[in-house]
């Protein structure tokens, strides 16, 4: 069975705007890959080539929100995300054709 490497894509105003500004899309990946799976997996499944990617690992959190039953906490995991540089032609649509 293959691992899933690349878990789903980054979709929010900053990572949109870094994407238009510096041609950097960001993704959720799984914890244990390395860079150069990364850079394959994207390569392979958007046909776009690759100029760098940078990793870093967001720190689980605390969460603690009021509900008719009381306070409930629990806690939200940690997890991988990649920024991966596009060369200069290339451009992922998340979007399709909407």
């Amino acid at each position: 069975m293959a691992k899933k490497i690349l878990i789903k894509p980054v979709i929010t105003e900053k990572s949109e705007k870094i994407s238009s500004k510096y041609n950097r899309y960001t993704f959720v990946v799984d914890k244990k890959v390395n860079k150069i799976e990364i850079r394959k997996a994207v390569e392979d499944m958007y046909g776009v080539s690759v100029v760098s990617v940078n990793t870093l690992v967001m720190p689980a959190k605390m969460i603690t929100r009021s509900t008719k039953a009381g306070v409930a906490k629990g806690r939200k995991s940690a997890f991988k995300k990649a920024l991966v540089t596009l060369s200069g032609g290339d451009e992922i649509n998340f979007y399709g054709d909407i």
